[in-house]
């Protein structure tokens, strides 16, 4: 919990500092973000490192100016991370960037969901759903697919906080439910 508040504390703070630069600085920051986050998810001993305290300050940007070096990242973005580094807060850099991506998101008009389906979509299928359901939404709409043979077929469509179900599971499952109180 205490994770998530200050990685939105951060991510909020950056994402001011950017709105002033500009909406290119502003989509850098969040692209710069990402790929930080990529490093670090790749390599869990470096996130592990920055949590340790057996290491002092200087050692972990030592570190960081090498992470930051290899993923090429702007001096302002620099900056941030050694004001990350200097308040112990290197270990949240994933989950500010998860935040950063949702308030870019939020400001662009983007909602990001999920297409289960039981088999593999052909590209076109993917494309037709995903502009019928922007239509719909009146947003653009970024969905990541997943293949679920357990739901049988149709789809399970997951965005934000919302679940639409229509999988061949969910309605034999609501249907063994009628049965079973006899209707």
């Amino acid at each position: 919990m205490t994770g998530n508040v200050v990685a939105r504390r951060y991510a909020k703070a950056l994402f001011a500092f950017g709105e002033k630069q500009g909406a290119a600085e502003l989509q850098k920051y969040g692209e710069e973000l990402s790929r930080l986050a990529e490093v670090l998810g790749g390599s869990p001993e470096t996130v592990r490192f920055f949590r340790s305290p057996v290491f002092n300050r200087d050692e972990k940007k030592a570190v960081l100016g090498k992470v930051l070096e290899a993923a090429a990242v702007s001096p302002a973005m620099k900056n941030f991370c050694d004001l990350l580094a200097d308040k112990n807060r290197l270990p949240f850099l994933p989950d500010i960037a998860g935040a950063f991506g949702k308030l870019l998101d939020a400001v662009n008009g983007v909602v990001r969901g999920r297409l289960v389906t039981a088999v593999e979509l052909p590209e076109a299928r993917r494309t037709d759903i995903k502009n019928k359901l922007e239509q719909q939404a009146g947003k653009k709409l970024e969905l990541d697919y997943a293949v679920d043979k357990g739901i049988l077929g149709g789809i399970v469509l997951k965005v934000g906080d919302r679940v639409l179900d229509a999988s061949l599971r969910a309605q034999l499952d609501i249907l063994k439910e009628t049965i079973k109180r006899g209707e």
